[in-house]
C-alpha cells in the first residue's frame, strides 16, 4: 500500500482526533498563531509517525 494513500486516510483522523483538544488555553493569549503552528507541527507529525507504523506493520503482514 502507498504511503499516499495511507496519508490520505490517516490525515484527516489526526486532525479530527487535535480537534478535540483546546490548545489556546495552553498557549499565551496574545500568541494565537504560534499555537496554530505548534497544532500544525503536531498534526504533521503524528501523521508521519502513524503512517510510517502502518507501513512497517503492513510490511511485516505482506498485505
Amino acid at each position: 500500500m502507498s504511503k499516499i494513500i495511507l496519508y490520505v486516510l490517516v490525515m484527516p483522523f489526526i486532525i479530527w482526533a487535535f480537534d478535540s483538544i483546546n490548545i489556546n488555553q495552553i498557549f499565551k493569549k496574545n500568541r494565537p498563531y504560534q499555537a496554530r503552528i505548534i497544532y500544525m507541527a503536531f498534526i504533521f507529525g503524528l501523521s508521519y509517525l502513524v503512517v510510517n507504523f502502518l507501513n512497517d506493520f503492513l510490511g511485516v503482514i505482506k498485505i
